[in-house]
């Protein structure tokens, strides 16, 4: 039921007196409050000197304190407490002022004193090679004050002006080995440098004394004039791996010459027919193992006497290179200079310099190392130009995966029947072979076979190995080096001397054994030890 319209008023007016009276009564319950702006603490500022009083409201900051007392920071000075620290009545706040300067100055950079042992110089003898040159280094300075007082000089920055040459003796470390006569010209790197061997093993002289040679290359061209070789690069390894370079070593006064090509780590050679030619493979340098990635390309340029560099030939273009290519291809002249073949990790053939492309001619299983390399199977050419040896990988019985097995054998592959014969049966991973040049007799064209056997054939991969000969069709084998109960041999190419040495007529290999040079008549299998230094780590003879 609905109240009287005159009685409305009354109703209101009555409500507004009841909520003032409790608003009343509200208010006597609560104490006076006081606004918490209006509370006002005192702290003191050192900076500069000087203690300056500020006053500001409670709960503020240091930064706000700083701000009260319009002060101003730079942008290396220090605050005592941090700026974002609450103030309580009384606080100290600390500002350190902070600068900087720097400076530049030169210094002399002194030069390194390199030696290089050589074995034509009688014991303790020296002979300066190259004057040492002192070079300059220019270097940046930051000195740090606080409140004016020098707190730190410290060198920022090193920049080389000019780089030092090193001074290189060559010091006398002569053997008491016997010389022996030698045919040719026998050339081999030792601590980083090219050296030559000419007439005999006592008659050496340095090509190359730089001290970076990396031994992935050494060449002699095919007349003994000049020499290809590599050398390891200024630059960090994954932006440039090496690069490549020829020297005229009948010219003593001869300048090195940058063929202006990196990153060649499996192949380079001479071309046999057209002088002053070479051809080479490259990669891609990588940070991650092994370093690289190969490009499985094929160029050939020719170079002048004076340094000038010619058009480069595309031979073939960089592709994948088969199961594995990541590790790349190795090539290899047949002893005529008119064919090619190559060698990857899943097979050997030829290279079709008209069509620009690979022919395969026996396809190889590939070794899964697990691990960051991969197996490229050793080939050489027979002296007849129409015969390839080459390392098989055949499969084990019992292993499920044939990439895995543990059994290699050197076959030889005949390019005109196309037969393929295993000659030896388990002779390890990096047999090597080579074939001696050929000789005249009365039954026609003759030639041996040099390679070596693993010592532990199912561990070929870490085994030692030994020097091994025998005829072209696998028999008459011999083994020649080490002694049996030696440690064996590294892997490595067996290097045959271009000519017989001597009446009747012996031919020689030369092989590396502990950092050394040893020469191993094939007719009497006696060995020579030619070095002592123990540096050797690549050779060629021609």
């Amino acid at each position: 039921m609905k109240p009287p319209a005159a009685s409305i008023p009354t109703l209101l007016r009555a409500a507004i007196g009841l909520s003032a009276a409790s608003l009343l009564i509200l208010a006597g319950c609560f104490s006076p409050q006081i606004s918490q702006s209006a509370v006002q603490i005192n702290v003191t500022i050192a900076v500069d000197g000087q203690q300056i009083p500020v006053q500001v409201a409670s709960a503020s900051t240091v930064q706000d304190a700083i701000t009260a007392a319009n002060l101003t920071l730079g942008a290396l000075d220090k605050v005592e407490p941090p700026p974002y620290t609450l103030m309580s009545d009384g606080d100290n706040i600390r500002i350190v002022r902070v600068s900087e300067e720097f400076s530049t100055r030169e210094e002399t950079l002194p030069f390194e004193r390199q030696s290089i042992r050589n074995e034509t110089l009688p014991q303790g003898e020296t002979r300066l090679i190259q004057n040492g040159t002192n070079g300059v280094l220019e270097l940046t300075s930051r000195r740090v004050y606080e409140d004016g007082q020098l707190v730190s000089d410290s060198v920022v920055k090193t920049v080389i002006v000019t780089p030092a040459i090193p001074e290189i003796i060559m010091v006398g470390v002569q053997s008491p080995f016997v010389p022996l006569p030698i045919p040719g010209k026998l050339v081999y790197i030792a601590g980083g440098n090219a050296w030559l061997m000419e007439g005999s093993t006592a008659n050496r002289r340095p090509l190359v004394t730089t001290g970076d040679l990396d031994g992935r290359i050494l060449k002699l061209s095919p007349d003994g004039s000049w020499l290809l070789y590599t050398r390891k690069s200024e630059k960090p390894a994954e932006e440039e791996i090496n690069t490549l370079w020829v020297v005229n070593i009948q010219d003593p006064e001869a300048t090195p010459i940058s063929l202006r090509t990196p990153n060649v780590i499996h192949y380079a050679d001479w071309d046999p027919k057209t002088s002053l030619t070479v051809l080479y493979s490259t990669v891609e340098p990588r940070a991650t193992a092994p370093g690289w990635q190969a490009n499985n390309d094929l160029f050939r340029m020719r170079f002048g006497e004076k340094g000038a560099l010619g058009a480069r030939e595309k031979i073939l273009e960089a592709n994948t290179g088969g199961v594995y290519g990541w590790w790349g291809t190795d090539f290899s002249w047949s002893p005529d200079g008119r064919r090619m073949a190559y060698s990857r990790p899943d097979g050997v053939g030829l290279v079709s310099f008209q069509d620009k492309e690979i022919i395969t001619v026996l396809e190889i299983t590939p070794l899964q190392t697990h691990s960051d390399w991969a197996l490229i199977p050793g080939l050489s050419w027979g002296a007849d130009g129409n015969t390839l040896f080459v390392v098989t990988h055949p499969p084990s019985q019992g292993l499920g995966n044939p990439e895995e097995s543990p059994y290699f054998d050197l076959n030889g592959l005949s390019l005109e029947s196309g037969a393929d014969a295993r000659l030896v049966q388990q002779s390890g991973m990096f047999a090597y072979p080579a074939s001696s040049p050929a000789q005249l007799s009365e039954e026609g064209l003759e030639y041996s076979l040099a390679y070596l056997q693993a010592l532990l054939p199912n561990q070929s991969d870490s085994s030692g190995y030994r020097l091994m000969t025998m005829d072209r069709d696998g028999s008459n084998k011999q083994a020649l080096f080490p002694p049996p109960g030696s440690p064996g041999l590294s892997p490595q190419k067996p290097i045959w001397a271009p000519r017989p040495i001597g009446d009747p007529g012996a031919l020689f290999i030369a092989i590396i054994y502990q950092g050394n040079l040893w020469l191993v008549d094939t007719r009497t299998q006696q060995a020579y030890q030619a070095t002592g230094d123990g540096l050797m780590v690549k050779l060629d003879w021609k």
